[in-house]
């Protein structure tokens, strides 16, 4: 069975049961205070799982593309992704355990027609916050699963969080026995041996966790669930990766026709780099050196790096971008809508890392001509991870340019300052990523509808082709990315801190209304109007100032949020500017 069939088998399934289709959100986050890419489907829905009414209704299901980079360095081995697709089926305060549990067996045992022995759940265990999800595991028992194949393990396992306080609960797995042997006689689905493979996660939201480390229980039980869908496609074509699947092959066959020197990692990296990069080029992204652009730039020149290794002449990626888009445009079809915008940034992005290489290169011979006039013969870790962090190049390319003129390379040294860089690398992720559903409280609440007001005084003061490209929010303040060709004046910046602040001052009324998607575009709502939305939304309305289409959740009144204040503007990306502001009550 097919990616694209298995996507359309989950869609049509929910359907049935009374869920709302509702389109897969942009990989760079629109309304989401808490993230740099949409890196899970439930984060577009983070106000609705926080009890906001969707236009929708209380039943949906969709694909969410997804991108995660905590483990790029690991993408080349035979399981790591940076983007993939999450199947995903909510219940807003409406259906709960047993119904959830009955439609994933349902799912899985009739309309992918695993058979019931490959399939194994695991339940929580309960601890002194929760009690044992005995609950869950009879649901299991009642569709059809044997007892012997449901396990209990503890919150390390089988409990769901945002964060480290928020809406939270109970969580049951579903795995798959690949036919491997296990590994011991204690082999269980929370073994990482491969012979089980978690298929699908359902979440119970029923608790709250506060910041005391105590829980209460949420008014309104949410479920949220994840079905990875290029994991389903691997293992139901009894494959033994995702890049064997229809949706890297092709490419992957080319890369092979075409390398001079194969190696199977290295092939991995650029069919994976390859993806990832066009898709969130087609969603708007761009890179740059800071944020989402900087990991769209180094997923790029990593890619235009292992191009190198494989020795492929790299005018051939024009060649490689027209496959992918064939192969991939019956699943996402922004692909050849954003074909040329793809392909300009690509191999605009490669040939400025062709450059890197060369100066890169220039600055390793300075180092090791140093290094020999002084009758050394090891080049210290510190200058190679300067050399990196400095001009992006690569470290295996320093080691063999090292070998090359008979030097070493301090390769201990290397990885300690190389490891302390992923340690930073890592919280700051985990920084840009924390929050969610925790993180959405009186204070970001207020940011969010400052946006709305910048956004219509940047119009107001640059002119109409302003339109929002990314914002971010912090409970101490919020970033605002937007299209505009160059730096705004001191004059420009005055002007529109106090437009904000005239209507901030003016107790503007915040109003919602529920609307089809043409009569948003009729009501004059601010939207890129493009297939992201579903067939009704929400358009919030602050007085006579301002109208857009947003999810929510806003203050009912702009004296709510204080002084508007911008700290910086600066350069986002190419044509992207970026303010910094703040609101002081």
């Amino acid at each position: 069975m097919k990616a694209i069939e298995i996507r359309e088998k989950y869609l049509k399934f929910f359907e049935r049961h009374g869920h709302k289709i509702i389109p897969s959100a942009p990989l760079i986050p629109e309304n989401d205070p808490s993230v740099l890419f949409t890196t899970a489907g439930m984060h577009p829905l983070v106000p609705y799982l926080l009890g906001e009414k969707h236009p929708e209704g209380k039943r949906l299901t969709d694909y969410q593309k997804c991108l995660r980079t905590v483990d790029l360095d690991e993408v080349g081995d035979n399981r790591h992704l940076t983007f993939f697709e999450m199947l995903g089926n909510w219940s807003l305060g409406d259906y709960f355990k047993e119904e959830a549990v009955k439609m994933s067996f349902e799912f899985l045992t009739k309309e992918l027609n695993i058979p019931i022995e490959k399939l194994s759940v695991t339940c929580f265990a309960g601890d002194k916050d929760a009690p044992r999800d005995i609950e869950t595991a009879k649901c299991w028992e009642e569709a059809g699963l044997p007892k012997e194949k449901i396990y209990f393990f503890g919150k390390d396992n089988n409990w769901w969080i945002a964060g480290t306080e928020g809406p939270c609960g109970p969580d049951t797995e579903m795995f798959y026995d690949t036919g491997k042997p296990a590994c011991s006689e204690h082999c269980d689905p929370s073994c990482d041996c491969g012979k089980y493979v978690e298929i699908w996660n359902n979440v119970f939201m029923e608790y709250y966790k506060h910041e005391d480390g105590t829980y209460t229980k949420l008014k309104q039980q949410n479920v949220d669930t994840g079905l990875g869908l290029e994991r389903m496609t691997m293992l139901l074509q009894g494959k033994e990766t995702p890049y064997d699947t229809e949706l890297f092959k092709p490419i992957m066959d080319e890369l092979k026709k075409l390398a001079k020197s194969d190696n199977i990692n290295s092939r991995r990296i650029v069919a994976e780099h390859l993806r990832a990069s066009m898709m969130i080029i087609a969603d708007g992204g761009r890179p740059s050196n800071i944020d989402r652009g900087y990991i769209l730039r180094r997923i790029i020149r990593r890619m235009t790096r292992h191009l190198n290794k494989l020795e492929i002449d790299l005018s051939k990626l024009e060649i490689l971008i027209d496959l992918n888009i064939e192969n991939l445009k019956n699943m996402y079809p922004e692909l050849e809508e954003k074909k040329e915008t793809i392909k300009q940034i690509i191999l605009e992005e490669k040939d400025k890392f062709t450059k890197t290489l060369i100066n890169g290169e220039r600055e390793f011979n300075k180092i090791a001509t140093q290094i020999m006039k002084n009758n050394q013969n090891t080049i210290p870790g510190k200058d190679i991870f300067n050399l990196y962090e400095t001009y992006g190049f690569p470290p295996e390319v320093s080691k063999e340019l090292a070998q090359e003129q008979n030097l070493k390379v301090d390769e201990e040294e290397f990885e300690k300052l190389f490891k302390e860089h992923q340690e930073k690398s890592r919280l700051g992720s985990e920084q840009k990523f924390k929050g969610g559903l925790a993180e959405q409280n009186e204070t970001t609440i207020a940011y969010h509808t400052a946006t709305h007001l910048l956004h219509k005084a940047l119009k107001i003061v640059l002119g109409d082709h302003v339109a929002q490209k990314g914002s971010n929010i912090t409970a101490e303040r919020l970033r605002f990315d937007f299209s505009h060709p160059q730096k705004m004046t001191k004059d420009e910046l005055k002007k529109v801190e106090d437009i904000v602040n005239e209507q901030i001052q003016r107790d503007l009324l915040v109003t919602c209304e529920e609307m089809s998607l043409e009569e948003a575009k009729k009501s004059g709502a601010i939207g890129l109007f493009e297939n992201k939305y579903g067939e009704k939304v929400k358009v919030y309305t602050i007085g006579d100032f301002s109208k857009e289409i947003c999810g929510g959740p806003h203050v009912s009144h702009t004296a709510e949020l204080g002084k508007f204040i911008i700290k910086k503007e600066e350069a986002s990306s190419a044509g992207v500017r970026r303010i910094k502001a703040i609101l002081v009550k």
